[in-house]
């Protein structure tokens, strides 16, 4: 039994979940992988997976054993990078995991791009939902977060993205365009779940930092929203069919912003930002094609801490306007005024 082989296709079968599945992955028959499998369990004297008529799940022994058995072939991928024209004209395949939306609405439309520099590379994209950590097994991993990286790994800023208020111009014509995020308690908001949201939204003026206070920084408690989803996609659609006012990345909204799909409301304000890093484990020699998957995309996004998107529809966070101060100081003043007698029946 050549080892080599059935460590690759037993990790091949972790990733696609089945015996079944892997072999149609590797244009195997059925029965090759299973045999495989079974003499690399007799190799090993130890079972590596738990095989039943519905699922497939790894033993303990075969989790310790998969891990090895990942680095082992990154390392053999590696060497043979370096004694291979590869090294020199990147081929093979990278592997990539992402948040779905940003897959969607960023990576996809890259792709013919990346695909007529660099033909004889191959992507796996995977995107089972938000991303904040490394995973050591994907050639790049695409991390969203707020707070500072924390780990043993490379990594490349591609951008900065916000988070900022969007809605239909159709919606906005009928309800009104707010100045002021204390005016969305008359509109009607798409939102995360009521458990996400119990202790309020803070919205961050021009400038304003998170953690900073003062009149920059207003936090509020909105009401339930019209819809209440964590699922970035929907609100998105909501969004553009004019249910109401939505908090998207601008990575998301851009297309929509660009073609006046979507309009920017309170475009002094928005949620928070993030810092969109493509990470990778820690190795002195890089397989020219995971290379050039990552030089591609840090130079498609810019790779500096700027959010690209809102500059490409033209509706940065600005300064705030004279008519803001205005409606800010209006409701300062409604909110501080004493209530008036009782009005008769």
């Amino acid at each position: 039994m050549p080892t080599l082989r059935a460590m690759r296709v037993f990790a091949r079968v972790v990733d696609e979940g089945s015996l079944a599945a892997a072999a149609r992955a590797l244009d195997l028959a059925p029965a090759v992988v299973t045999r495989l499998i079974s003499e690399l369990e007799t190799h090993l004297d130890a079972r590596l997976l738990n095989r039943t008529t519905r699922r497939l799940s790894l033993t303990e022994t075969g989790e310790a054993y998969l891990e090895r058995v990942r680095q082992i072939l990154a390392d053999i991928d590696e060497a043979e990078a370096m004694t291979s024209a590869s090294v020199h004209e990147p081929r093979g395949h990278v592997r990539l995991l992402t948040a779905p939306a940003f897959a969607v609405h960023q990576i996809a439309k890259l792709l013919p791009r990346f695909h007529a520099l660099y033909p004889h590379v191959t992507l796996e994209i995977t995107a089972p939902g938000a991303v904040e950590a490394v995973d050591e097994s994907f050639d790049l991993t695409l991390v969203h977060t707020r707070k500072p990286l924390d780990g043993q790994f490379v990594a490349r800023r591609l951008a900065r993205t916000e988070v900022i208020c969007c809605a239909s111009p159709e919606y906005l014509d009928k309800r009104g365009r707010p100045q002021h995020p204390a005016e969305f308690k008359q509109h009607d908001m798409l939102i995360p779940p009521a458990s996400e949201v119990t202790r309020g939204v803070t919205f961050y003026r021009c400038g304003a930092k998170e953690g900073d206070a003062g009149p920059d920084v207003v936090h509020m408690v909105p009401r339930r929203g019209v819809l209440s989803t964590l699922h970035v996609d929907a609100n998105y659609a909501a969004a553009l069919a004019g249910l109401g006012i939505a908090g998207l990345p601008s990575f998301v909204a851009e297309d929509a912003l660009m073609e006046h799909a979507l309009e920017r409301v309170i475009p002094e304000w928005r949620l928070y930002s993030q810092t969109l890093w493509l990470c990778m484990p820690t190795r002195h020699h890089l397989p020219a094609r995971t290379r050039a998957l990552r030089d591609f995309l840090v130079e498609a996004f810019g790779g500096e801490d700027r959010d690209p998107w809102l500059a490409a529809a033209g509706c940065e966070t600005r300064p705030f306007a004279a008519d803001c101060v205005k409606a800010l100081e209006t409701v300062a003043d409604a909110s501080s005024a004493p209530a008036g007698p009782p009005q008769g029946r």
